[in-house]
C-alpha cells in the first residue's frame, strides 16, 4: 500500500498542496495535477463513487530518470486509481495502486481532515495557502513514505503541540 502522490486541489484547479512519494519530472507533475483535476472536477458527487481509476502510462522522460532508482520506488501509473473526497471547495486526491485498498484511503483522507480541522479549528483553504508549512508536518505525521503511518488523532495532535512549541 504505497501512495503515488497526494493532491489538495481547489474547484478552479490551483493545487494547495502536492506532496510526491514517486520521482516524476516537473512537466509531468504539472501534467498528472491537470490530469488530475479534470477527471474529478466534473464528477457528481451524490451518485459517483470517489474512486476512478487513473491510467496514465509515464512519460520516456520520466521512466529514463526513475530507471537509475529504485525498483521499489518506480510505479507503472497503467494500474493506479484516483481516491478522492471533496471538501467545501477543495478536492482531497491520492493516487493509489489499483490493488490497494480504497476505503482505507478514503477513511485516510477524512481522519487528515479531521486533524486538519481540529489543529486549525474549522480548517478552511486560506489556512492551507497561509499555514503551508504546518499542512506538512500534519501530513507527514499521518503518511510516511506514501504509507499511512498514524491513525489515532490523539498522538497526532500531541506529536504536533509538541512541534508548535518548538516554533
Amino acid at each position: 500500500m504505497v501512495l503515488s502522490f497526494i493532491l489538495i486541489q481547489n474547484r478552479q484547479g490551483k493545487t494547495r498542496l502536492a506532496k510526491w512519494y514517486q520521482p516524476y519530472s516537473d512537466d509531468e507533475k504539472i501534467r498528472l495535477k491537470g490530469e488530475v483535476h479534470r477527471l474529478i472536477a466534473p464528477r457528481d458527487q451524490k451518485h459517483q463513487s470517489n474512486f476512478v481509476e487513473f491510467r496514465s502510462a509515464p512519460s520516456s522522460s520520466t521512466a529514463a530518470s526513475s530507471s537509475s532508482a529504485s525498483p521499489i520506488v518506480r510505479q507503472n501509473l497503467s494500474s493506479t486509481k484516483i481516491v478522492y473526497r471533496r471538501y467545501a471547495g477543495l478536492f482531497f486526491c491520492v493516487c493509489v495502486d489499483a490493488n490497494d485498498n480504497e476505503l482505507a484511503y478514503l477513511e485516510a483522507i477524512h481522519f487528515f481532515v479531521e486533524v486538519l480541522d481540529q489543529f486549525f479549528g474549522n480548517v478552511c483553504e486560506l489556512d492551507l495557502v497561509f499555514n503551508f508549512y504546518k499542512v506538512y508536518a500534519i501530513l507527514d505525521e499521518v503518511f510516511l513514505a506514501g504509507e499511512i503511518e498514524e491513525t489515532s488523532k490523539q498522538v497526532v495532535l500531541t506529536r504536533l503541540e509538541h512541534l508548535d512549541k518548538l516554533e
